[in-house]
């Protein structure tokens, strides 16, 4: 895992297409802007696992 420090309007570059920058702080909450292509998948975790689970289930039918 690689572990960052940022401040807001600062961003981190993920190869030539990615990039996330922080947008604000407020407290424990951060906010983050994401640009990628069209081609990658970019969800909260909660929302992926529960997009797993459910091509799981389908599979399993």
């Amino acid at each position: 895992m690689l572990i960052l420090t940022r401040r807001v309007s600062e961003i981190i570059r993920i190869n030539d297409d990615i990039s996330i920058q922080v947008l604000s702080v407020s407290g424990q909450q951060v906010k983050l802007g994401i640009v990628a292509p069209e081609d990658v998948a970019v969800h909260r975790e909660e929302i992926w696992l529960r997009i797993q689970a459910e091509r799981e289930s389908v599979s399993a039918a």
